[in-house]
């Protein structure tokens, strides 16, 4: 039986290891569960593993806001304190309070 635990939790903001960015977890996958064209567009020399937990982020850079697919050993949890601006936030989130973000809808 495969079993996993995600490091990180809904609401919750982070930031990419590697690359300028940050976001707020919309969603959880225990493991890798995007297309194999997606996966392939990495350079090898730089792709995660697929068994581990992948998130679905409503993500900002200094240019745009986008929503991004990003493997658990590429994020880091973000403890700046600053809230994220992505528009489509109020669809899924409540407030801004304690660093977070409180889901206000069920995902399945």
């Amino acid at each position: 039986m495969f079993k996993t635990r995600a490091k990180y939790h809904l609401g919750q903001i982070v930031r990419h290891r590697k690359h300028p960015f940050r976001g707020v977890i919309f969603d959880v996958d225990a493991m890798f569960s995007n297309t194999d064209e997606w996966y392939n567009a990495i350079p090898e020399d730089s792709r995660p593993k697929k068994d581990q937990p992948y998130y679905h982020l409503l993500a900002e850079n200094e240019q745009s806001f986008y929503v991004a697919y990003v493997s658990e050993q590429n994020l880091v949890a973000d403890y700046s304190g600053e809230p994220v601006d992505h528009p489509d936030l109020d669809d899924l989130f409540g407030p801004f309070e304690d660093g977070q973000y409180p889901l206000q809808v069920q995902l399945n």
